[in-house]
């Protein structure tokens, strides 16, 4: 590290009814991977959007190797050095991994020359991309590979990654730990945004706090345990979710031979799905992204029909049945993309626990919505899983990530299902209200409810299930007892080896 690539100071920045970030001051020097911590909420999003130039502070200053640094707009920002990847990809299916990258450059090479130039920087930093693959067929993996090349082709002094673990295979984040080692070693600096405190601990050089918009410390990921850090976000003691045994109760859920067809071009298709899961019992099922997460939700919400009988819940057969006949019977389900699929954007909060809720809550009386005891379900959602937002009239995508997630999560939960299927519970959510949501699930099923917990995070699912599968290309793996797997067995049961016994020879 030779000296200070990026100076903050004082930078404030309101929104109605919240302080995002409140006199933010710390540097980044040249050449140091520096993380960026807090819960959700605590002002990170905004703080990294003032950096790349789509949002203006209110007051402070920043100052790039010395000069100011005021960037109008993401251009300015590019022009400077500095690189974004998002938690959510910008791309388009249908176009090829070229064309991707082409569109997000100010004077794109003629198709050929950028072709050659994705391959060879994709090589040289251990991330080999096709540029003629078209980006609906690859993984969630190599979809984030595109982003992080199309960065990398600018040139970056400083790049901002927000989350970019969340959708890797453990063996895909060594991968991108050399390659973002590599850029250190070369000087680029990086920007590391993640709830992953050990992933901090690996990477980082040093890590700036914020609790409540405030910077509220640093320090030395390698010298902080991954508690002594979350309690720094939070504030308080960090709680650990505990779980009481499960006895085996009457099967709720059960999957017979279910096979479906992906409505998405691009989507995997499931073939000849099975398990079952009794009252008071977690199904843990992990996989890469991409492998029919998103298609076995669908079928067991109602989004998708399929044959009656491939879908039972306490001897009733409702596969035919759409998501409100299931809600009537107690099947709720909470989808991993919380804005558009589990929320409405510009619906308020009330709008949106009303949009689930109404069934079960009795929130609709001869036809007319009874917006008071909506409200008061928002509300009690809000403060059940501490939402934080100004109140129940606040628009979804006002929300943080995190703070969406909760009131997602929270509006299922607070319905006291029969069965509750989630995609990705605490995607993008900080330590503390992970393990405040993992806690509800964990409350759920010792209540009697049957719970199907879809996860890329390997740790969550160890943690709170009592049995464990993987979805591999549509299939899933033969379902095992949690307690006593080793990484190796889940490794090689997410790719798609069904016997482990032969596999192991």
């Amino acid at each position: 590290m030779t000296g200070t690539l990026l100076s903050i100071s004082g930078l404030t920045k309101a929104y109605p009814g919240v302080v995002a970030n409140d006199t933010v001051s710390f540097e980044i020097q040249e050449g140091e991977v520096h993380a960026l911590l807090g819960e959700n909420g605590a002002g990170k999003s905004t703080l990294v959007k003032m950096i790349y130039g789509l949002v203006k502070p209110d007051s402070g200053t920043m100052a790039w190797k010395g000069g100011a640094f005021a960037p109008s707009e993401p251009r300015v920002a590019r022009a400077t050095g500095v690189a974004m990847v998002f938690q959510h990809f910008s791309l388009f299916d249908a176009l090829s991994v070229a064309e991707n990258v082409a569109l997000g450059m100010e004077n794109p090479p003629p198709m050929r020359d950028l072709a050659t130039r994705i391959r060879d920087v994709s090589e040289n930093y251990g991330l080999p991309l096709d540029p003629d693959r078209t980006v609906g067929d690859l993984s969630a993996g190599e979809r984030q590979r595109v982003e992080i090349i199309r960065c990398l082709l600018q040139d970056p002094k400083l790049l901002i990654m927000d989350e970019p673990t969340s959708v890797l295979t453990p063996q895909e984040v060594e991968i991108l730990f050399k390659t973002l080692n590599k850029l250190k070693a070369e000087g680029t600096s990086i920007l590391y945004i993640s709830h992953k405190l050990e992933e901090i601990r690996t990477l980082c050089d040093h890590a700036t706090i914020l609790r409540l918009g405030k910077n509220v410390g640093t320090c030395i990921p390698a010298e902080t345990t991954a508690r002594e850090m979350a309690e720094m976000m939070v504030g308080d003691t960090l709680h650990t979710p505990t779980r009481t045994a499960n006895e085996g109760g009457e099967v709720v859920l059960e999957v017979k031979n279910l096979s479906l067809s992906s409505s998405n071009p691009f989507g995997t298709r499931l073939k000849d799905i099975s398990f079952e899961v009794q009252a008071g019992e977690i199904l843990g099922l992990g996989g890469v992204a991409g492998n029919g997460q998103d298609e076995l939700l669908a079928a067991l919400s109602g989004e998708a029909k399929t044959e009656s009988q491939a879908v039972v819940v306490k001897g009733k057969a409702v596969g035919h049945m759409g998501p409100n006949e299931r809600r009537e019977l107690g099947i709720l389900a909470a989808p991993e993309e919380r804005l558009g699929h589990a929320a409405a954007p510009d619906m308020s909060l009330t709008e949106n626990a009303l949009l689930t809720g109404a069934i079960r809550q009795k929130l609709i009386k001869n036809n007319f919505v009874n917006w008071s005891e909506t409200i008061s379900f928002a509300e009690k959602i809000i403060s059940a899983f501490d939402v934080r937002t100004p109140g129940p009239a606040s628009a979804a995508r006002s929300l943080s990530g995190g703070n969406l997630q909760k009131f997602v999560i929270g509006r299922e939960v607070l319905q006291d299902p029969e069965v509750l299927v989630v995609n990705q519970p605490t995607w993008g959510v900080d330590a503390a209200a992970a393990a405040s949501i993992r806690q509800s699930l964990l409350d759920l099923a010792a209540n009697g409810a049957a719970l199907v917990v879809i996860s890329q995070d390997l740790d969550e699912l160890m943690e709170i299930s009592d049995h464990f599968g993987a979805l591999n290309e549509g299939r899933l793996s033969e379902i095992r007892p949690a307690v006593g797997l080793t990484v190796d067995e889940i490794g090689l049961m997410m790719g798609g080896a069904h016997d482990l016994e032969d596999a192991h020879v």
